[in-house]
């Protein structure tokens, strides 16, 4: 029997807009991501859902608390669906990241995996998160629960369900907009795409 995880990134930041590395950093929503996250759950508002979990950072937080409002259900914050730890790039942009690490840059630019060398591997962030994916199936077994987290977190779920490592996954999977959802199902031990 399997359990369907209904993964959602969080709405909108102005470090969204600005192309900054968020991370870890506690970034309120903007007016755009609390519009996207109503839109969203608007669109959620006929399914059901057994449980809601949310990352405890802001942005995945405020989302949450939208769909959840709509939806009339709870939710619960879990520490292991936060984004990928940026180190000291978080609050940088793109450009002032190659301006202050060139190497690092260099090396996240041509691989897309990480090259902060004071934060989170992709790896470990993959490890992280498909372990809490793992742990809300056996919590929830056959039912359908929402996951509202980031962007990394979900590129991570996605490359395990496509067989892929967790760090070339990223460049292969694509990036993935605020407020989108994408559905997996786990079912005996492993994480499958869901269409």
């Amino acid at each position: 029997m399997a359990t369907t995880i209904v993964l959602v990134r969080h709405g909108e930041t102005d470090w969204n807009r600005e192309r900054r590395f968020q991370g870890h950093a506690d970034v309120p929503l903007n007016e755009e991501g609390r519009r996207q996250a109503r839109v969203l759950a608007e669109l959620l508002a006929s399914e059901s859902f057994a449980a809601a979990y949310s990352s405890p950072l802001r942005r995945a937080l405020e989302t949450a608390e939208i769909i959840a409002e709509r939806l009339g259900i709870g939710f619960e914050p879990s520490a292991g669906l936060k984004e990928v730890d940026v180190g000291s790039w978080s609050g940088l942009t793109t450009t002032e990241v190659e301006q202050r690490f060139p190497d690092g840059f260099g090396h996240w630019s041509v691989s897309r995996d990480g090259g902060w060398t004071d934060g989170e591997t992709y790896e470990e962030l993959g490890t992280r998160v498909v372990s809490e994916v793992f742990e809300l199936a056996e919590r929830h077994p056959g039912e359908r629960v929402l996951v509202v987290t980031h962007g990394g977190p979900i590129r991570s779920v996605l490359a395990i369900a496509a067989g892929l490592p967790f760090g070339s996954g990223r460049s292969k999977i694509g990036f993935v907009e605020n407020c989108e959802m994408v559905q997996v199902a786990v079912r005996e031990g492993a994480i499958e795409p869901v269409d």
